[in-house]
């Protein structure tokens, strides 16, 4: 189906912008493709393939098979660099996601490195995303939370005994009290609870780097960046090219760096107090891995919550980061969990459910749809390290999904690389394809998030373009690696080589 055609038969969907597509000379003298210098590494092109989390790990943290095929197959479409998912610095149970925290991850994670170099012919810097995150724990139901996990205190039965007819059970014993709080209507229940325990009952359980009364929580700023600096010589062992300091989104260094840090021990409050933890642990990574190595970070250029940070916020944090030793910025937006949508009884709270969810991955259905809509954060952060005497790259993204788009934002000063996730993933080839003058083979993504939906259940990451895709004329079809329920197939099909003369 024609994606353009698709979008544009529903009148309340973006269209998808038309594309021209360059020609191979036209390609090669463009800016995209030229190289770039990414700290201690050149990238052969201005093409980026930001982090994805594909659940292809095994539960203990480990690069599996399907981790190999799925980041091979992206670096068959040779960007000039991939990023590999977000990585867990601690050597703790985390689900299928890949960990980096013990030195046992290494050989899985060299085997990976050796696959990407080995598919790019060489031809792409590979990174590895590192990050750390706080407890998030499953909406519980009702019955379970009043009965197991809800702390009563005297303001309850306080707050209970000012309610109309709340008197004559306020004075029950714990085990009666909490009974007849059930009976209770749902508002009522709410009115006797603090906001953070209403939330944990509706939503779930979920710390924050402000829960200082947590010993964990309090000690942070001591244990982060020793972990941090430990998972970036890991990642050097095994032959990454630089690491990327996950400080976006919904996870612990972007909590810190957000305007609702409050805490009062010198990391939060202030622009400079909330930034502190984020120099000291890139000054950590700078030196354990020395300055022959490449590190950078992702930043959130607007949280979109009520009372976050903004892209002045984040042009304070690029600059400092930039002035401790990093080498790159990659800007994103959004994606927190504070204006999440309420999950289902049994399932977690999701990030990218809320306004500032589909600011992150912004779709078809937002009023005036994804396309480059993020763009202009990359280029205020971008200006402000100019202006600063900074020159280290920016890394923009958004909904970008042709040439033009990416050439016109490296020339009207929005970034310094093009990344694309989405797109990368409804087509891994696309950057070689117009590179060699072959866009109009470009299988162009629809921005429907059917991607982010088998995300939010954790289901192994694909694309409605080509999951299904199980035709006989592919070359590959023999070994084709499928879904856990056997639906799906788990990497695009293959372009072939004879395309490629390059």
């Amino acid at each position: 189906m024609n994606p353009e055609r698709a979008a544009g038969q529903d009148p309340r969907l973006a269209r998808i912008p038309p594309a021209r597509w360059p020609s191979r000379e036209e390609a090669l003298g463009s800016r995209l493709f030229s190289p770039v210098r990414v700290g201690a590494c050149t990238a052969r092109t201005r093409t980026w393939v930001p982090a994805m989390v594909p659940w292809r790990a095994n539960d203990e943290g480990f690069v599996t098979d399907d981790v190999l095929d799925w980041y091979g197959r992206f670096a068959d479409g040779e960007p000039g660099v991939l990023v590999v998912e977000a990585t867990g610095v601690r050597d703790v149970p985390s689900g299928p996601l890949l960990r980096v925290g013990d030195d046992r991850f290494v050989p899985g994670l060299t085997r990976l490195a050796d696959v990407v170099r080995a598919r790019s012919r060489g031809r792409t810097r590979l990174f590895l995303q590192v990050l750390d995150f706080l407890a998030v724990k499953r909406r519980p139901a009702k019955e379970t939370w009043v009965r197991r996990f809800f702390k009563l205190r005297d303001e309850h039965r306080q707050r209970l005994a000012r309610l109309a007819g709340g008197a004559a059970i306020a004075g029950l014993e714990d085990a009666a009290l909490r009974e007849a709080l059930l009976a209770l209507p749902h508002a009522t229940l709410l009115a006797i609870l603090d906001p953070r325990e209403a939330e944990e009952l509706e939503k779930g359980y979920r710390e924050r780097v402000t829960d200082v009364t947590l010993p964990h929580v309090r000690d942070l700023p001591r244990v982060l960046p020793p972990l941090f600096a430990a998972a970036a010589e890991r990642t050097r062992a095994a032959g990454f090219d630089g690491v990327e300091l996950h400080y976006a989104h919904a996870y612990t260094m972007a909590s810190f760096l957000s305007r609702t840090n409050d805490r009062a021990d010198g990391y939060g409050g202030s622009v400079e107090g909330r930034a502190r933890l984020g120099v000291e642990v890139a000054r950590a990574v700078r030196e354990r891995v020395g300055h022959d190595w490449t590190v950078g970070c992702r930043i959130l250029g607007d949280e979109v919550i009520e009372g976050g940070s903004r892209v002045e916020d984040a042009a304070f944090h690029a600059l400092a980061l930039a002035r401790a030793g990093l080498d790159f910025v990659s800007v994103s937006k959004g994606g927190k969990f504070d204006d999440a949508k309420q999950p289902k009884v049994g399932e977690a709270v999701y990030p990218y459910t809320g306004p500032s969810g589909h600011e992150c991955m912004p779709t078809v259905k937002i009023e005036g749809g994804p396309f480059g809509r993020n763009l202009p954060i990359s280029a205020a952060i971008r200006a402000h390290l100019r202006t600063s005497g900074c020159a280290i790259p920016v890394v923009g993204a958004g909904g970008i999904n042709s040439y033009e788009m990416a050439e016109r934002a490296l020339h009207d000063g929005s970034c310094d690389l093009v990344a694309a996730a989405r797109q990368s993933l409804a087509d891994p080839d696309w950057w070689r394809k117009i590179e060699l003058g072959r866009g109009a083979d470009i299988r162009r993504c629809l921005y429907t998030n059917y991607c982010e939906a088998l995300d939010q259940r954790h289901e192994q990451v694909t694309c409605q373009l080509w999951d299904r895709d199980m035709d006989a004329s592919d070359p590959g079809r023999t070994g084709i690696a499928r879904s856990s329920d056997g639906k799906r197939r788990l990497v695009p099909p293959a372009w072939a080589r004879e395309h490629d003369a390059g």
